[in-house]
């Protein structure tokens, strides 16, 4: 499934959270920037307090301090020490930081009750990063932790992938806008486009809801004009499978759009469009919630994760013990939610029909079993994570 590209564009670093970049960051600032202390205490020279101990401790002279901030143009010689804070610049001729605590203080007189090795308690230039080495790469997806590493470089914007914008069409004469009126026979409210708008939003991208469209051919293509003319792309449920009043695959072709393959051998989710219009694509969702979940998280996602050039393109997984035996009988890849017990096993997290909607709330992930298979309690299993 081949996707566009997606321009980049700069933003300032405070709106970067969840934002991928485009772009390669180096180390602008050595960090640390300079020798400093690790600790609050006296800043010496380590050969001077060899031998030191409770019992033989040994005496310097305070000749300064050097508070946090501060250029820390002191020089420490022999016999002397310089009071000294967490962060403090390391005056000339120190070589080690005794803490506080290893410390008694009669006027000037420091009573140094432990040796100190060279360096100890020191946090040297350019220890964790130097100019120039890689910071974050392209494709990376900013998180808090990043932000925060960007700001210590002084870092006021960046270049990152522009969102694509996804509309999100719903489609059956059967649906009602929750909160708007009473349901009446043969009526459900509809669901599916919060559930797709919330998926596009984890997945990086920007959402647009369209007004729901009823069950009928001219409407469904005027729909989807209306929607690529304003997105990148375009997610529709409902419509997609074989019944007379299934109009997304014909609409879509009769105003122009490429099909490039209908139907995949999944459960849920057989009855999956995938086509371009133009430079726009097209994914076609079953209708029923589970499977509409189910294929964005399996199909869509991944292609929205590549349009923003993210290296990480699956769900995130890890690895888990069945609390109960699972079979998949059929001759499609069927993509169980799932959930972790108590025991922290992995057992199903509700009913597993592509109607079913109990285990949407409740699940904790995907486990995707072959055709034919048959796994037992205790079994190792990959679980794909969906929150």
């Amino acid at each position: 499934m081949k996707v566009p590209a997606v321009s980049p564009e700069r933003i300032p670093l405070k709106d970067g959270r969840g934002r991928v970049l485009a772009q390669d960051i180096a180390c602008l600032v050595e960090v640390p920037r300079f020798d400093n202390s690790a600790m609050d205490g006296y800043a010496v020279r380590s050969q001077d307090l060899k031998g030191a101990s409770p019992e033989a401790p040994v005496i310097l002279s305070n000749c300064g301090v050097v508070p946090a901030g501060a250029s820390g143009d002191l020089c420490v010689e022999e016999g002397q020490c310089v009071r000294i804070f967490t962060g403090s610049v390391l005056p000339g001729g120190a070589d080690g930081v005794i803490m506080q605590e290893n410390v008694k203080v009669e006027g000037d007189r420091v009573f140094c009750l432990d040796e100190v090795k060279p360096f100890e308690n020191v946090r040297l230039r350019g220890e964790d990063l130097r100019k120039g080495d890689l910071l974050l790469r392209s494709g990376t997806e900013l998180s808090s932790g990043g932000m925060s590493l960007l700001a210590s470089q002084g870092v006021c914007d960046l270049l990152v992938s522009r969102k694509p914008v996804i509309g999100i069409l719903a489609t059956g004469s059967e649906l009602v806008e929750p909160g708007t009126r009473d349901l009446e026979m043969g009526e459900i409210f509809e669901s599916n486009r919060i559930l797709i708008r919330n998926l596009i939003l984890d997945a990086g991208g920007e959402a647009k809801k369209f007004p729901i469209v009823p069950d009928d051919s001219d409407a469904t293509r005027r729909a989807l004009e209306v929607a690529f003319d304003e997105c990148d792309a375009v997610i529709t449920s409902g419509g997609a499978s074989v019944g007379e009043l299934d109009y997304v695959k014909d609409a879509f072709e009769a105003m122009g759009g490429e099909l490039g393959f209908w139907k995949v051998s999944m459960k849920p989710g057989k009855p999956f469009i995938f086509g371009r219009h133009q430079q726009g694509l097209l994914f076609g969702l079953p209708g029923n919630p589970l499977s509409a979940m189910v294929t964005f998280l399996v199909l869509v996602r991944p292609a929205l994760r590549k349009w923003l050039g993210v290296e990480a393109m699956e769900l995130p997984s890890i690895q888990g013990r069945l609390g109960a035996g699972l079979s998949n009988k059929g001759n499609r890849r069927h993509f169980m939610r799932v959930c972790f017990s108590k025991e922290g096993k992995v057992v199903l997290a509700g009913m597993q029909a592509s109607h079913g909607m109990s285990s949407m709330g409740g699940a904790d992930g995907l486990v995707d079993i072959p055709p034919g298979a048959s796994l037992q309690a205790g079994d190792e299993v990959r679980v794909y994570l969906i929150r």
